[in-house]
């Protein structure tokens, strides 16, 4: 990576909250850039020195209040995913385009709330961005999408692509999808289906407690597990169904102790962040010794808080794992490791690296930085990083991928070689779902420019 490379930041921040620890590319010096700030000022990062005119990012996200460690781990991930790209000497256009441009990332303080990320999209917009990312709450996913649409009519000349990574919620991509918006997550159905592969195979599981965030992901989630477990496992009772507040709930014992009351024999939840790790451990707290099986139980605390009681307990299902075989997957995994080494900046998502690569490779075939160029390259974008790859389905413009289910258990032990955060328990892989069978039918109409 070229010593170019820069973090910088602008003086009228707020308020801080916190470090992330930033190592730039060559020298591998640490710097903190986590700030708390509002929608009007913007930290741009990842860009080299260049004479071109950089091509605008701008990161949405929940950078203060409960969720910010999910709003940093995005980050992460963005910077390095674009520092990769220009340190190839940035997106390649022809010299009639502009030549040579890097990628530079601006982030905005969503702060949890629709309203705060739809002033930072006007905000971004102003600002030059024409790619907007964003993923860590399908409702603000879908007032963003909604706003994008509405805009891309009225200015043509401003349109702006949507790059989702982690909304998850079905109908973005169904019933709400737009020829603007893409998603490189595999959505909510398609994340309880492969859960269910190894639900489907504990004959033991004779009863379980549903619980999930109230609102549109969460409100999903636990739809879908209802709806898969009839079909697939039928023996199988549901002994709690419930939803609590988004990132409002600062002590899970009264929810943990209806877990343990009901007799379920495990959980399945698609909550994240906070809300996700302080369930774990009210469970723990309470004496639950039943099995999670979730969507994000793979890192940001979750491991750390359960400890020996989550080893065997605690399953995941995920894009990509650490402990995923193979020296490509290692090596780019070590890779990450190297750049951010603290333990605490420790959650890599190998689709946020392919959503950066699909878009650089979208904008060099479409030579043009053009939006809508950009677009009809992307719905037909293949691209593969770290032994791993996924395709753009045009029809709904959901990204088609393997997943993988692993468990917790303990580093060292067969199949664990990497932890997570410094934890010392990781994911050792149990199912690796080719993505031929982790499609799902969709429900989209498209409207094509």
């Amino acid at each position: 990576m070229p010593s170019s490379v820069r973090v910088s930041r602008f003086p009228s921040v707020a308020a801080l909250r916190g470090s992330v620890t930033c190592v730039l590319a060559a020298l591998t010096l640490a710097a903190t850039s986590a700030t708390a700030q509002t929608p009007t000022t913007p930290t741009r990062s990842a860009a080299p020195a260049s004479t071109a005119a950089p091509i605008k990012l701008a990161l949405i996200e929940s950078l203060s209040g409960p969720f910010a460690n999910t709003g940093e781990a995005v980050f992460r991930n963005i910077v390095w995913a674009t520092e990769r790209v220009n340190a190839r000497g940035g997106v390649q256009l022809p010299a009639n385009a502009g030549g040579p441009r890097p990628l530079v990332v601006q982030r905005y303080d969503s702060k949890g709330q629709n309203e705060e990320a739809l002033s930072a999209l006007r905000a971004a917009i102003d600002d030059g961005a024409r790619v907007i990312l964003q993923g860590n709450s399908s409702a603000t996913a879908a007032a963003l999408l909604d706003a994008i649409n509405k805009h891309n009519s009225r200015e043509p000349d401003k349109r702006v692509l949507f790059l989702n990574y982690s909304a998850v919620d079905p109908v973005l991509t169904n019933e709400k999808c737009s020829f603007w918006h893409f998603r490189f997550d595999a959505h909510a159905d398609m994340r309880m289906a492969a859960l269910m592969d190894v639900v489907r195979a504990d004959t033991a599981l004779k009863n379980v407690y549903l619980i999930g965030q109230d609102y549109s992901f969460g409100q999903a989630v636990l739809r879908e597990a209802k709806r898969q477990l009839t079909a697939q496992r039928p023996d199988v009772a549901i002994v709690g169904d419930e939803l609590h507040p988004v990132g409002r709930v600062k002590d899970f014992a009264p929810y943990a102790v209806k877990i343990k009351s009901s007799g379920a024999q495990a959980v399945i939840t698609g909550n994240w962040g906070n809300d996700l790790t302080l369930l774990v451990k009210a469970a723990r707290e309470t004496g639950f010794n039943g099995t999670f099986y979730t969507f994000y139980g793979n890192a940001l605390g979750a491991p750390a808080a359960l400890g020996d009681a989550g080893v065997g307990k605690v399953v995941a299902v995920a894009d990509w794992l650490p402990n995923v075989p193979g020296a490509a997957s290692e090596g780019f995994y070590q890779s990450f490791r190297q750049r951010f080494p603290q333990p605490q900046d420790d959650y890599v998502h190998m689709r946020m690296q392919l959503m950066v690569e699909t878009l650089a490779q979208s904008i060099e075939r479409a030579a043009s930085t053009d939006t809508v160029a950009v677009a009809r390259q992307m719905e037909k974008a293949s691209v593969q990083l770290g032994g791993r790859s996924g395709a753009m389905r045009a029809e709904d413009h959901q990204f088609q991928q393997p997943l993988v289910v692993g468990v917790m258990d303990k580093q060292g032990n067969p199949g664990v070689k990497f932890d997570v955060e410094g934890s010392g328990y990781g994911f050792r892989v149990l199912r690796d779902i080719p993505a031929a069978q982790t499609q799902q039918p969709h429900r989209c109409t498209m409207q094509r420019p």
